[in-house]
């Protein structure tokens, strides 16, 4: 096993030296590259693929720019894929800068330019399909770039990054960029066996040193301190958070309002002391829009001024250039003027609900230094290149859309990734804003921990199955599959319990061994005792079921004024039942009782292990008050008086008594029968023998956990399979026509909207009214739990809705006979809004409308109605030649078109 320092001097041996496409690269670059960056050009240069897994801000992307000029010098092509449009359409113009536009080429949902260039920048979606269509595009393809890599554990659309990994040609080199994680080398392993020689390059160093503080009422402290090169937090931000805690959980002198300095300082403050420690531009990560929206205002409403004469006036002058295209109307609906004064102020909140133009404005401003305090949710760390000086947290803790969730280490690292610009400051600050409840000590483990491994999220789908078996056949397919990095993942762990699995065979054996009778099979004899002990304890339990059934039913006929025995525990003695407590929803009695020592209390079937039985009937007053102890004294001294000397014997109690068993009474004379019966060390045998039978059935679990995880994508692979031909869309080995057409249809829920078009659900609606149905495919709304109706169209489209609604119980039932549960409900919440905008309403009309009552989020409108006519563009090209579809997705992609959604940031 070589060491890691072995290891790197080896790879120094065999990329040692720049070629010549290297040392042209680096004439590109007015700056020293990093030895990861070097190393990792060498080894592609060398003919391998390269993973690089670095910090956000190290400079990743270099290693990315070298395979576009790689492929550029040796006459191939090079596809740049991003996870998403924005980092898509920003890499896009980085590379049109370089190589100019006949060069490059950009493939979005939204965009198509050149897309026969040499060097292509798409999402990787779009490369995804590509492959499963086998797009001429392909031809020449000699590398991908994959960045943001790390998105493959994404739980909705990871599994498109294996899915593209697995299925490129051989040829291709891939140079996967990723975000620090902590199974590098194990993901590394992966791609080295599924995509041949692999060079893993893991970069842990900040090229920008970061340093962490928090910040207690006004005043910001060092989290930790430097001793011999060994950090420990620092000791007075733990008494200051002691003593703020103590302020916080106490009150004034006379017990009145809560001091001032125990709480948390407002968003202005926080800026006018960043700005006067030096500290800005910062980004405040706040994990709410509507917080970031409402941090923007109180900075307003304080009067805070970030910017001078001459960049209040720069900003204006790009804010209304690069917002020019918008109509006047849409500015006024989305409050244009009170957001360009923000940002005149050096103030902008970043989050999805904001309109894709206002955010890169927003993103600009921020990059030119002109913009100094951003108010952001966290999916602005998600690969947009906006560093700054210092990254802020409100709160460790997020609404994940189930439940407030604390913050992983993997989410703070990738969230302070953003502080400190390369080239420009020295260092980078985290701030986390202390709260009372808030343990300095678990903050310092959140920015120490570098444990924050890669998982795949990858399962099958019923268009990757069928695209998968027309391609390569049902057994061919299942094979690519099984190269999945979620069944490389699986087969890891259970390496781990086949291990264990094989450790407890052989202790079984050496039991086994150790359990022989010189007289007989010991084994056998061993058998017919567990059989009777099992039998025994099963008989034991129906008793115990029986007497509890019972006990229940003599509960149950209690009435008020009954005199019963409580036969043992803490409420052992005579008690008086004063409601008899049935419950109705079922769960059993729980009736009231006034105890003998003058006590209220409840009981239930738990206190009586027999049936009980009154042993003599009180009248309880009309009146009677339980809270009085005057009243339950009288209470109990009517029963003590009515009772008098008489003997009630000893309390009832369980008895067990055996009942003949005929099982029982077989096993006992074959027992006694058997040869091993009269070994002298039977006993001693009959401890071996139990713990063998203790083992074993720990050995059948093993097994089964084993079982469970071996194969698991391909047999979620053949019942998706099954469906597929229990419903028409494969044929054995072949793809039907049907099935093919399933093939075109990119989405979540492809299965139910081939169905919807096989079914012939669409055909005779407007374009509004397929807009209306088919945004019920792709819009989720943030709030699941919204029980309100959603307002819908009336007249066909209702019509149609609910026959989807209908289609997709059926093939929830379906997939239930065959162990699958993927499809969702669709969800109708957004149909009113799209079928409104696809007949021409205004943009105001629409957001104020919204969703479910809610008004609509610009941000959120513009990126559903081009989700939705991202499908109708689908359902146009998968829909049969005689379909009207063709024509109405058209139309209805036509009507959608228009204001802030034909907006395009490609110049």
């Amino acid at each position: 096993m070589t060491t890691p320092a072995e290891r790197y001097a080896a790879f120094r041996d065999r990329f040692g030296d720049d070629g010549a496409a290297f040392r042209s690269f680096r004439g590109l670059y007015d700056f020293q590259l990093d030895d990861f960056q070097v190393d990792a050009c060498r080894a592609l240069e060398a003919g391998d693929g390269v993973l690089v897994a670095a910090p956000t801000g190290s400079g990743k992307t270099v290693v990315g720019e070298f395979a576009v000029h790689l492929a550029l010098e040796q006459g191939q092509k090079c596809f740049y894929t991003t996870p998403i449009k924005a980092l898509s359409n920003q890499k896009y113009n980085d590379l049109v800068k370089r190589y100019g536009t006949a060069k490059v080429g950009l493939l979005t949902g939204d965009n198509s330019v050149n897309g026969e260039a040499p060097i292509v920048v798409m999402t990787t979606e779009v490369l995804r399909n590509m492959l499963y269509a086998g797009s001429a595009t392909l031809a020449g393809l000699g590398f991908v770039v994959m960045d943001e890599v790390h998105y493959l554990a994404d739980r909705f659309r990871g599994a498109v990054w294996e899915e593209v990994i697995i299925h490129l040609p051989e040829s291709v080199r891939l140079v996967a960029l990723s975000a620090t994680v902590s199974n590098a080398e194990e993901f590394g392993e992966w791609l080295g066996e599924v995509r041949g020689d692999t060079t893993v390059i893991v970069d842990e160093h900040r090229p920008v040193p970061l340093w962490q503080h928090m910040m207690v009422g006004n005043r910001v402290y060092d989290m930790f301190m430097s001793d011999d090169d060994v950090a420990r937090i620092n000791p007075t931000l733990m008494r200051v958070t002691r003593d703020a805690e103590r302020l916080a959980m106490g009150r004034g002198r006379r017990g009145y309002g809560r001091p001032q300095r125990s709480r948390p300082p407002d968003r202005a403050q926080v800026i006018e002391k960043l700005d006067a420690e030096g500290l800005l531009p910062a980004i405040t990560f706040i994990f709410s829009r509507a917080g970031c929206d409402a941090a923007v205002a109180q900075c307003l409403y304080a009067g805070i001024r970030l910017t001078t004469e001459r960049e209040r006036h720069e900003i204006r002058q790009l804010v209304d250039e690069r917002t020019a295209h918008l109509p006047d109307e849409d500015l006024a609906v989305l409050g244009y003027l009170e957001w360009r004064d923000c940002l005149e102020r050096g103030l902008a909140a970043h989050h999805a609900g904001m309109l894709p133009a206002f955010k890169e404005v927003v993103e600009e401003l921020f990059t030119r230094g002109l913009v100094k305090a951003v108010f952001a949710t966290e999916t602005l760390a998600l690969g947009i290149n906006m560093p700054a000086r210092t990254v802020v947290i409100e709160k460790l803790d997020k609404w994940n859309g189930e439940s407030h969730a604390d913050l992983t280490p993997g989410e703070y690292t990738q969230l302070t990734g953003r502080a400190g610009r390369r080239g420009i400051d020295i260092e980078g600050h985290a701030v986390v804003l202390w709260q009372p409840g808030m343990d300095p000590l678990s903050v310092a483990g959140l920015a120490g921990t570098r444990t924050y491994p890669l998982r795949s999220s990858f399962q099958p789908s019923y268009n990757m199955a069928v695209n998968l078996v027309g391609q390569f056949g049902r057994e061919r397919a299942r094979t690519l599959l099984e190269e999945s990095f979620a069944q490389f993942q699986a087969d890891r762990a259970v390496v781990g319990l086949a291990k264990q699995l094989r450790k407890h065979e052989e202790a079984l054996e050496g039991y086994q061994e150790a359990m022989t009778c010189h007289l007989g099979d010991f084994t056998e004899y061993a058998a017919l005792r567990r059989r009777l002990s099992d039998r025994e304890a099963e008989l034991s339990r129906q008793r115990g079921s029986a007497r509890r059934a019972a006990a229940v039913r003599s509960l149950e006929a209690l009435q008020p004024g009954d005199v019963i025995r409580v036969p043992g525990g803490r409420r052992a003695g005579l008690a008086i039942v004063l409601d008899p407590g049935r419950n109705p929803r079922g769960g059993g009695p729980s009736p009231l009782v006034l105890t003998i020592g003058k006590q209220i209390k409840k009981l239930d079937a738990a206190d009586f292990p027999v049936p009980v039985e009154p042993i003599e009937k009180l009248r309880i007053p009309k009146n009677f008050n339980g809270r009085s102890p005057k009243e339950r004294a009288n209470l109990v001294s009517t029963l003590l008086a009515k009772i008098g000397d008489r003997d009630l014997g000893k309390p009832p109690r369980a008895r067990d008594h055996s009942v003949e068993d005929d099982e029982v009474n077989e096993l006992r004379r074959r027992i006694r029968q058997h040869a091993c019966h009269g070994c002298d060390e039977r006993e001693d045998h009959a401890r071996w023998a139990e713990r063998y039978y203790k083992l074993l059935r720990e050995t059948e679990g093993l097994r089964r956990r084993v079982e469970g995880r071996s194969h698991v994508i391909s047999r979620t692979f053949d019942r998706i399979c099954a469906v597929l031909e229990q419903l028409g869309y494969l044929q054995d080995e072949t793809v039907t026509d049907e099935g093919r057409r399933l093939g075109r249809l990119y989405t979540e829920l492809d299965l139910l909207t081939a169905e919807c078009l096989r079914s012939g659900l669409w055909e005779n609606l407007e374009p509004a009214e397929l807009a209306a149905c088919v945004s019920a495919l792709v819009f989720e709304s943030r709030q699941s739990d919204d029980a309100r109706r959603p307002k819908i169209p009336a007249g066909r489209a209702q019509d149609a809705l609910t026959a989807m609604v209908r289609l997709w119980a059926e093939l929830e039932g379906i997939e239930s006979d065959h162990g699958l549960d993927t499809i969702r409900e669709p969800d109708l919440g957004f149909a009113w809004a799209a079928f409104r905008w696809t007949k021409g309403h205004t943009l105001d009309a629409v957001l104020m409308d919204g969703v479910n009552g809610n008004e609509l989020a610009a941000g959120d409108f513009v990126r559903w109605i081009k989700q939705l006519m991202d499908l109708l563009g689908q359902l146009g090209n998968a829909a049969p030649p005689n379909s009207k579809i063709r024509q109405t997705a058209s139309k209805a992609i036509d009507g959608m078109r228009r204001g802030v959604v034909a907006y395009s940031s490609v110049n």
